[in-house]
């Protein structure tokens, strides 16, 4: 039955009709995925010895202490970029086929993603080397197996981190206040997980620990798809407690109140879009890295306004992109409507500047490293208004990626949004506000670069009207590819 499985998922990367898309982008993936190989690589073989002759510290006690971090880090990883296990099982509920077998395909898939085996070209290595400088070979084995078995842990929690907002709410609380402990002194977890890790190590019988810790999770995780594996799974909804959202205020603006409502109740109701606004928020504190000169590499001053940008454009960017994406569930039907272009667009772009004024009202904390500081906020804010908002309302529709509202991964983005013409894009929205304000700075002073910003976002204001109309006839002209690409589901 496993092979039939197999065989099915060949045949329909094959036949998809997006076949010569997703096969270039597995390409560029591979090339990826090498990079982060040879990185692993060089970490599993190099650090011991850079350690111990650069840092002057016991190597293996060292990296025992900082493996939480480490696995921390992969688990936060794998939350924005690993995909939940999917596979399209209705069919395969109608005939005799045993649930748990479909479950277990589904999880040892999960299990034998890149996610998971790029972890191999660090652990295999640094044991080898552990080896070679006469460590106990069975201390090294019983090591090496617990923090493969962590590796699936971190695997099989992340898939319950996406379904459960428990879980999530409960993780991230966790990490915070042992992150917050541990910035003001008060307590430091790895100085009791190195036990735990050395003792995989010192004392071989802890490794049934992580095993005992797998097989939990793991019977956790099928317990929880298998109860959910019928065929109306996800139709039905829990009326525990009823919310009426009216937004009534809205309908005196007709028809592009009645698409405001849409966007906010979507906003307000699923794990995708809460996503996004929970970045949009970390967003706000981006720009303490360059006016802090906290990283060595953003002291200069033109990429203050970079860090700007993305202050008060985290909405715009990781929302924006991906319209209409966000209605491709229902695109269809209401592409059979009769709904003016220029009224969907304009909900849009209008939900974008006002969280972008919004975020800027937000930002104000700045001030307290001075007020030009602000100020560069603020201009960053009026080019994200008057230039950024249309632009990235003209690279979705060049994007037609269907959004899963229901799971909350890719908030950043996702690798099917990134093509030629998007990549091209990314001027105007970087590049140009770097290279106004740089001209400022370098004829004139830091006021004068922040003025041509503004200025220019001023103008992309003034030209609405044309460049709506621009933006419009090329979401028309794009409307029968995108119906087609949100027929995909593979």
């Amino acid at each position: 039955m496993i092979k039939r499985f197999l065989s099915l998922e060949w045949k329909s990367f094959f036949r998809a009709a997006s076949f010569q898309t997703n096969l270039a982008i597995k390409i560029l993936m591979a090339f990826g995925a090498l990079y982060f190989i040879l990185v692993f690589l060089g970490l599993g073989a190099g650090s011991y010895y850079f350690i111990e002759e650069v840092l002057k510290k016991e190597p293996f006690e060292l990296i025992n202490k900082f493996m939480l971090y480490y696995f921390v880090f992969d688990l936060v990883f794998r939350f924005f970029m690993q995909k939940t296990p999917v596979m399209n099982i209705r069919p395969l509920l109608y005939i005799n086929i045993k649930k748990d077998t479909i479950v277990n395909y589904t999880l040892g898939k999960s299990a034998l993603s890149f996610f998971n085996i790029m972890h191999l070209f660090f652990f295999i290595p640094f044991v080898v080397v552990l080896c070679i400088e006469d460590f106990s070979v069975l201390g090294v084995m019983t090591w090496l197996l617990g923090m493969l078995a962590t590796v699936l842990i971190i695997n099989f929690l992340n898939i319950l981190i996406d379904k459960k907002d428990v879980v999530f709410y409960s993780v991230a609380v966790i990490f915070m206040a042992l992150g917050a402990l541990q910035y003001f002194n008060l307590f430091d977890a790895t100085n009791y997980t190195v036990y735990y890790f050395k003792g995989l190590y010192d004392y071989p019988w802890m490794v049934i620990i992580a095993l005992a810790v797998l097989f939990v999770v793991y019977r956790i995780v099928h317990n929880f798809f298998k109860g959910n594996l019928y065929l109306d799974a996800g139709l039905s909804t829990q009326h525990d407690i009823a919310k009426s959202q009216h937004f009534n205020w809205l309908d005196q603006f007709g028809t592009l109140g009645a698409f405001l409502k849409n966007d906010i109740r979507l906003i307000t109701r699923n794990k995708r879009a809460k996503s996004v606004i929970l970045m949009s928020f970390l967003f706000l504190f981006y720009g303490l890295l360059f006016i802090t000169g906290a990283i060595e590499a953003y002291k200069n001053p033109v990429w203050k306004i970079f860090g700007g940008i993305f202050v008060t454009g985290g909405f715009m960017f990781s929302f924006g992109q991906f319209v209409p994406s966000w209605d491709s569930s229902y695109y269809n039907l209401m592409m059979s409507q009769n709904i003016p272009y220029r009224d969907y667009l304009s909900s849009k772009w209008w939900l974008m500047v006002i969280v972008t004024l919004i975020a800027a009202i937000l930002a104000s904390f700045y001030i307290y490293f001075g007020w030009e500081v602000y100020l560069l906020v603020l201009a960053a804010a009026v080019y994200n208004i008057g230039i950024n908002a249309h632009i990235v309302l003209l690279a979705g529709a060049f994007t037609r990626t269907p959004i899963d509202l229901m799971s909350n991964k890719n908030a950043f983005g996702d690798k099917k949004a990134f093509n030629f013409k998007t990549l091209l894009l990314i001027i105007p929205q970087i590049l140009i506000p770097l290279a106004l304000y740089y001209l400022g700075i370098a004829f004139f002073n830091d006021l004068i670069g922040l003025l041509f910003v503004a200025l220019a976002g001023v103008a992309g204001f003034a030209l609405k009207g044309f460049v709506f109309d621009k933006i419009e006839h090329i979401y028309k002209t794009q409307k029968y590819e995108t119906i087609s690409a949100y027929k995909q589901k593979n």
